[in-house]
Parts: structure tokens; C-alpha cells; sequence
């Protein structure tokens, strides 16, 4: 079958404004328009394409919205091979962890917007960040999960690491024994988000069992949670490359020096990518290699104890 064009571009902005008539107002065309366009992509096809409450595509959806992001790619990089001078900027979108962001992946973000594309950055926690590149809303993503999906690639590219620090103060006010059970459950903890799961499994990796229940702040931001912690607030876990200089001044201590948390990082892409696709997966690889913590491969019969796995 043949694709026409101007459905498959509809129902791309339909996806990205999660709204039909906002969508209409980007196209210039009327709602209506916009409406029977879409029916008639799913006609073609012969499968629904989109979820109408929530306005989120269908796994059908998904698989669509994938090829038009990859077809741009490709006419882009098509363009500039014969006409350099002639392409316009292709938007492209990125799903990263908040962490990643506000360390390692800043400067591979500032390489890829200095090549020919538009950049979008889609923030959301490293445990999350795989379904929006299922989804097609994005190119590639850094996650922790090391199992690619179907049609997918994922390459390890190191691990972040974290330490679990606080102001002198605050460890002499909440922690005078150091770490343990009856002052971890009194002492506030700062944590991203709820759905921030770190901190738990560093707890639990340090106590030798689960734990729930401890009191928490919670700051969505590295920079707002690092700030916490340094005005003390709370201890929390926070990325080496962040809070280094802040322990070598004494300003910031570590809680368990010798339980540094490592997290496991992969880069997910498309198994079959347009060249410019595969140049900014390969910008991600460079950076990651000369940032990231890389860890010796575990045994088969012995994973590495000090990295949180998927």
C-alpha cells in the first residue's frame, strides 16, 4: 500500500499536541480535517490507530509514528547529501533521565543541537524514559533497561554514580552512630520524585532487607535536590560528578563511603536508522565512554553487587 502524506503528517502532530484541534491550528486545515484524515489512515490500514480518550496511539499507532519519524530522517539526510545549502533543521526528539541530563549528557545535547537538527529533550526518570521511544515520540533514549524491544538496539554506555552524602551538621544531628535502622526511619531523606526509586534500593542494599516508610522530600530537579542537601534539608543520593568538589571541601560528607551506588546506563536506538540517526547515536557513545563510570562485565555466575540492575 502508499502511504499519503499528509495523513501520516496529521496524525504525527495529532500524537505530539495530544489534541485534534490544536493539531488543526498547526496544520492550517479545519478539525474536521484533520478528523477524516485520520479515519482514513485507519481505514488504509485497517486497524485503529489511536486512542481518542488521552489522544495516545495504539502499539499499531506506535509502529506508524516510528516510520514517519525515521522517513524525516531519511528525506533529511537524503537532502543534505545532494543539496547541503538547501535543508532546514530536522526535529528530532530524546528521552533522558533528569540526572544524566544535568551531568554526562548535557554536552552530548549541546553537540547534536550544533549539528542541522531541532532538539527537544524529553525529561522523565531512567526507569520511564524506554516507553516514550517505544511510543515513536523520540529517536533514542538512555534507560536502565539492558533488553532492547523488538526492532530496537540497546548499548551499555557506563554507569552513574552515586553517593549518599549530607552536611556535617545534619549527620551530627540525625546520624551521630552513622547509618542505621532507628535514624534512617527518623531522618528526612530528598529524593527526586515518587517514582524515584534509588534511594529505596540503596537502603535496602545497605541494611540487608526492605524498608518503607522513612520520612522524604521530595525535589524534581538535580539542582534543587543537591541544593536541598547542602542547606540541610535532608541527605540524599547525589551523581559523583555532582557532588565531588562539595566532598573535598568538606562542605558535603559521605554517608557510606564504600557503598557508592553504581546505575547501570544503556543507550536504545533503532536496530535500522538513517545515517544522521546513527551519527548522533554514536555522539552518545563518545561522551558516555569518557564520562560515565565503566565497569568491569560481571561473571556469569556473579553480578556486580554495587550496580542497580533492571
Amino acid at each position: 500500500m502508499s502511504f499519503d502524506r499528509h495523513q501520516l503528517e496529521t496524525f504525527a502532530v495529532v500524537i505530539e499536541t495530544r489534541h485534534f484541534g490544536r493539531a488543526a491550528h498547526v496544520l492550517n486545515v479545519s478539525r474536521g480535517a484533520v478528523s477524516q484524515r485520520i479515519l482514513a489512515l485507519e481505514e488504509a490500514f485497517g486497524t485503529l490507530l489511536l486512542i481518542r480518550d488521552g489522544v495516545i496511539p495504539t502499539p499499531a499507532g506506535e509502529t506508524l509514528l516510528r516510520h514517519i519519524q525515521a522517513l524525516k530522517l531519511l528525506e533529511a539526510d537524503t537532502v543534505q547529501r545532494i543539496k547541503p545549502e538547501g535543508v532546514g533543521r530536522t526535529r528530532i526528539a530524546i528521552a533522558v533521565n533528569a540526572d544524566s541530563l544535568a551531568t554526562w549528557f548535557e554536552s552530548v545535547a549541546c553537540t547534536i543541537a550544533m549539528e542541522n537538527f531541532a532538539l527537544e529533550l524529553i525529561v522523565e526518570d531512567q526507569d520511564f524514559t524506554l516507553p516514550v521511544l517505544m511510543r515513536g515520540e523520540a529517536i533514542g533514549c538512555v534507560s536502565t533497561a539492558s533488553r532492547a524491544p523488538t526492532g530496537f538496539v540497546a548499548d551499555a554506555v557506563g554507569a552513574m554514580e552515586y553517593e549518599c552524602v549530607a552536611t556535617p551538621s545534619f549527620c551530627r544531628a540525625h546520624f551521630p552512630k552513622g547509618l542505621n535502622l532507628h535514624d534512617i526511619l527518623a531522618a528526612p531523606a530528598v529524593l527526586f520524585n515518587r517514582k524515584d526509586g534509588l534511594h529505596t534500593a540503596f537502603l535496602e542494599r545497605f541494611l540487608g532487607f526492605p524498608i518503607s516508610g522513612y520520612a522524604a522530600h521530595y525535589f524534581p530537579s538535580p539542582v534543587a535536590l543537591l541544593t536541598a542537601v547542602r542547606a540541610g534539608v535532608g541527605y540524599g543520593l547525589v551523581p559523583s560528578m555532582q557532588v565531588q568538589p562539595l566532598l573535598d571541601s568538606g562542605e558535603l560528607i559521605a554517608l557510606a563511603p564504600n557503598d557508592r551506588v553504581f546505575v547501570n546506563l544503556y543507550w536504545h536506538h533503532w536496530e535500522n536508522a538513517p545515517s544522521n540517526a546513527r551519527a548522533i547515536s554514536e555522539m552518545v557513545m563518545q561522551h558516555a565512554c569518557e564520562a560515565l563510570t565503566q565497569l568491569p562485565p560481571a561473571s556469569p555466575d556473579k553480578r556486580d553487587e554495587r550496580a542497580v540492575e533492571d
